[in-house]
């Protein structure tokens, strides 16, 4: 590749002890830097302004200094040359060069890391809350690709429980099939084989939209679940879109139902619905689940 547009590579241990290949921009890392150094006042960052700078914005001393990291490797860096950065250094320059959310993404895009999520990331995405809040007489959740669940309409709560809501680890039904295997009562025992490969292959594939995050979030899981990590080691991965499961109900016995989804474009959040299988009592099922209330149960925050 010509060095104008992939830069150089370089090794990041994967969580199996393998080589993750990591391509830096790194002309288009230099001059993003620059250009966001020079738009930054000194006085906006506690600085005097002096009577014999040559330039709009902060220096590069400057912005080491600030950021805590070595002159000379900032100016490598701005040179389009020096090591990857590290996502914790990354996150240090976005700080220090006050770079709105978009921005700090596009910097971690660049150096091939998945940006760190932020409180935003746990939000509803708005088209999946409006399809929810029209699903009144259909069981409908709102789960993150790591299974958090973020919202749950009346309905869904009917069929599978009140779930706690939020990031991992409490948040999600995946970390918890794996962390607390006694909870599975949801699904049949038979079918419990099944879900762990579903669940562990489908985590596998949020790792190519998140990276580090995900890694780390899955070596945890790994270290706590023996049954987690040999499946981890097939390094399977799939991403379900469809699929028919049978739901164990304390008041109505086993429901099967088809469960499918809706992802947002980039991956990271899914609107997930359950509808009647045919030639089966599903439907008399679901028509008999009486929800406590009406309506999407989230925290208010994830809709700010």
């Amino acid at each position: 590749m010509p060095p104008s547009t992939a830069g150089a590579l370089t090794g990041v241990p994967d969580l199996v002890g393998h080589a993750r290949i990591g391509v830096v921009d790194r002309n288009e890392l230099g001059s993003f830097l620059k250009s966001r150094r020079d738009r930054i006042r000194p006085a906006d960052v506690g600085l005097p302004p002096g009577t014999r700078r040559r330039v709009p914005g902060l220096r590069r001393d400057e912005v080491a200094v600030l950021a805590g990291m070595s002159g000379d490797y900032y100016v490598e860096l701005e040179q389009g040359k020096g090591a990857r950065p590290s996502e914790q250094m990354l996150a240090v320059l976005a700080r220090t060069l006050r770079l709105t959310d978009d921005e700090r993404d596009y910097l971690f895009h660049l150096c091939d890391y998945a940006p760190p999520r932020t409180v935003a990331s746990y939000r509803v995405n708005p088209r999946l809350a409006d399809l929810l809040g029209k699903l009144d007489d259909t069981p409908a959740l709102v789960i993150t690709d790591l299974h958090e669940v973020l919202a749950q309409n009346a309905l869904a709560v009917a069929l599978l429980g009140r779930h706690e809501l939020g990031p991992w680890p409490h948040g999600s039904f995946a970390y918890h099939w794996f962390a607390h295997p006694d909870q599975r009562g949801v699904y049949p025992a038979d079918d419990h084989a099944y879900h762990s490969r579903v669940f562990c292959s489908d985590l596998r594939a949020a790792i190519a939209r998140r990276g580090g995050e995900a890694r780390d979030l899955m070596a945890g899981l790994r270290a706590i679940s023996p049954e987690f990590a040999r499946l981890w080691d097939n390094h399977d991965v799939e991403v379900r879109h469809s699929t028919r499961k049978r739901i164990v109900h304390p008041a109505h016995g086993v429901i099967e139902l088809y469960c499918n989804n809706i992802p947002t474009d980039d991956g990271t959040q899914r609107l997930l619905w359950f509808s009647p299988t045919p030639n089966n009592d599903s439907a008399r099922q679901l028509a008999a689940l009486v929800p406590g209330t009406i309506g999407v149960l989230a925290p208010a925050e994830l809709y700010a």
